[in-house]
């Protein structure tokens, strides 16, 4: 917001208290787009219209959690403390998910030891499926790499806090293929992440509509662009916790180790979801509460293989 005077803009404040227990995340993300300082955290966000809002975010107490957001409008601000809300879980009323799953032979002892486990959703959906096609078949860690490149080449940047943001979906539907590979990402991605921004972008695939057929429909139509993608979409970038992503190599080989006792074993995703049915709507969720459960087995696996 570097042409808007300071006294221009506006801020507004609001203090949320979580129905359920809640723990401000207390690092920064590894794509370079969300900032953890003094315990604040701190995001660039645009709206559909372009329009940029700074949010902050800290937690004042356990059951109090503070919300700033600076823009040139206060619809704008009031935006941006929404999806903030929404991306970090803030208003998610888990009691129904906790009371029936506290006592699960799986995830019951996971579920009881961490209640304020949250999903770490994306602010806006095209973020979600934007990310989730630069994540397809790496390890995470190149994945942010490749995110943080396109960040700073592309995205939109506050001048005064210094935050950045991620490029809009029209800008990224003009960029050429061999731009995007040049940041590490695959050539048949690169073409994937031009093409769905172009759907996103012409309003052809509206990640916010409440029937999202019409939507899969056309994101599936496009080459490298599956089940998996759709389903990190659904799940991190419009909060369907029904939703798992089964192709992940995580849960393939959760689900066949504990299907066969072999450490070594990895299933279909037709076997993840079959596995994971029984947690229904609260699918999404039961899946990370049972990778927390997991964790200290995987490691050791890891460690022997």
């Amino acid at each position: 917001m570097p042409d808007t005077p300071l006294a221009a803009l506006r801020e507004l404040r609001i203090e949320v208290t979580p129905p359920w227990a809640f723990r401000l995340p207390r690092g920064s993300g590894m794509d370079g787009v969300l900032r953890c300082r003094h315990g604040v955290l701190q995001r660039l966000l645009h709206d559909d219209d372009g329009e940029p809002v700074v949010v902050r975010v800290a937690q004042t107490a356990p059951d109090r959690v503070l919300f700033g957001a600076r823009s040139r409008s206060e619809r704008t601000a009031a935006w941006g403390i929404e999806r903030m809300r929404f991306a970090l879980g803030v208003d998610d009323d888990l009691r129904a998910f906790h009371e029936t799953f506290r006592d699960d032979p799986l995830i019951g002892g996971a579920v009881r030891a961490q209640p304020a486990l949250r999903l770490r959703r994306r602010p806006q959906p095209f973020e979600a499926l934007a990310w989730a096609v630069t994540e397809q078949l790496i390890e995470y860690v190149r994945a942010a790499a490749i995110q943080r490149r396109i960040v700073v080449r592309l995205g939109r940047r506050d001048e005064a806090s210094g935050l950045r943001d991620l490029p809009s979906p029209a800008l990224l539907a003009a960029q050429a293929p061999a731009l995007l590979c040049s940041f590490d990402l695959a050539d048949k991605r690169a073409l994937a992440l031009r093409r769905a921004a172009r759907e996103v972008a012409s309003g052809r695939v509206d990640l916010h509509a409440t029937d999202q057929e019409r939507a899969w429909r056309r994101l599936r139509a496009i080459p490298e662009i599956g089940s998996w993608t759709l389903e990190v979409t659904a799940l991190l970038g419009q909060g369907r916790m029904d939703q798992l992503p089964a192709g992940d190599l995580a849960y393939r080989k959760l689900v066949g180790r504990l299907l066969t006792g072999d450490p070594r074993a990895r299933v279909d995703e037709q076997d993840v979801r079959t596995f994971f049915a029984p947690y229904g709507q609260w699918a999404g969720l039961a899946g990370a509460y049972a990778l927390r459960a997991a964790a200290p087995e995987l490691k050791a696996v890891a460690a022997a293989a």
